[in-house]
């Protein structure tokens, strides 16, 4: 009889992929939503020289709502929807990777770290110009901005909060550096992501497997998995936020060194210059870790072929 703590895998071969895709962008898109006001707090939080304008996420938070309205916390949402494709993009090299690694190795940490990296250099690969323009029109401000670039003012010299600003951006970032421009820090964004993805999943498998032992047989394993995601989130993000903070430095501020930006930040502010947005991180890595984890295995339970649902056991 099968033990329930033995914590089954549902690997590629065994989806249905077209209810997999349909379902994953919905589920997507309801994730990025949700958690979005955090992904932009945390962006302006690393952007900012010491706490000159925000004291931290909360205050943060508040201050934006209180000058911009809710609007305010969804600058550069509609432009950043487009990274949707490499969320699909992501997911489909990470289990076809698996896929390809378990013909070599049957470890479940070597399959997860290896199909995290390839993963996260496909996404990023799309991902960065839509982030180099979606952070840009984040750091847009009331009257203001805190990047170098700004959108269109109106006569009376205003701000224009609004989502159509992406051209002005788009155009200002072609003047200024070409082409070349939308991938700047993709270096950076590799050295970022890449160690995160490829930490996330193995620790992922490991904290579910040891909440497993711990709790009783009966347990519904999506319990140990939706505790596991946002523990793992949060080891994986204090271990990579310093290179995230970096990544958004160049991004924004238009940098070309990776190495001097990190010994500029480290001389002006100190090693806890290197954990500035960090909360902001893990505020909105966990319940959005929460929410994919379950989403994604729930995902992948719903999609599974006809002739393979009841031989799962959950």
């Amino acid at each position: 009889m099968e033990d329930k703590r033995n914590i089954p895998i549902i690997e590629w071969e065994h989806l249905d992929k077209k209810k997999f895709y349909v379902f994953g962008l919905a589920m997507t898109m309801m994730i990025r939503i949700s958690v979005y006001p955090f992904a932009l707090i945390r962006t302006r939080l690393q952007i900012q020289k010491g706490k000159s304008l925000y004291q931290g996420t909360f205050d943060a938070f508040v201050k934006i709502l209180r000058t911009d309205g809710v609007l305010g916390l969804y600058r550069g949402f509609l432009v950043n929807t487009l990274t949707l494709v490499s969320g699909q993009c992501y997911v489909t090299t990470y289990e076809l990777t698996r896929r390809f690694v378990s013909k070599y190795s049957q470890s479940n940490t070597v399959k997860s770290l290896v199909a995290g990296s390839s993963a996260s250099l496909v996404a990023q690969s799309i991902t960065v110009p839509i982030d180099v323009v979606s952070q840009h029109l984040m750091m847009q401000r009331k009257g203001e901005t805190m990047g170098r670039f700004q959108v269109f003012r109106g006569t009376e010299g205003r701000g224009i909060v609004a989502f159509g600003q992406t051209k002005y951006i788009i155009r200002q970032i072609l003047q200024a550096d070409g082409i070349r421009g939308f991938y700047r820090g993709y270096v950076a964004s590799l050295l970022t992501y890449i160690p995160n993805s490829a930490l996330w999943w193995p620790f992922y498998h490991f904290y579910a497997e040891q909440l497993s032992h711990i709790c009783p047989k009966d347990c519904p394993h999506i319990i140990f998995q939706a505790i596991s995601g946002p523990l793992a989130a949060a080891t994986a993000s204090v271990i990579t936020n310093p290179m995230d903070i970096v990544r958004a430095r160049v991004q924004v501020e238009g940098k070309n060194s990776i190495i001097l930006t990190f010994k500029q930040l480290l001389a002006e502010e100190g090693p806890w210059g290197f954990m500035k947005g960090l909360s902001a991180r893990i505020i909105a890595a966990t319940p959005s870790t929460m929410v994919i984890v379950i989403g994604y295995e729930s995902l992948k339970k719903i999609s599974l072929r006809p002739e393979l649902v009841d031989s799962r056991h959950w």
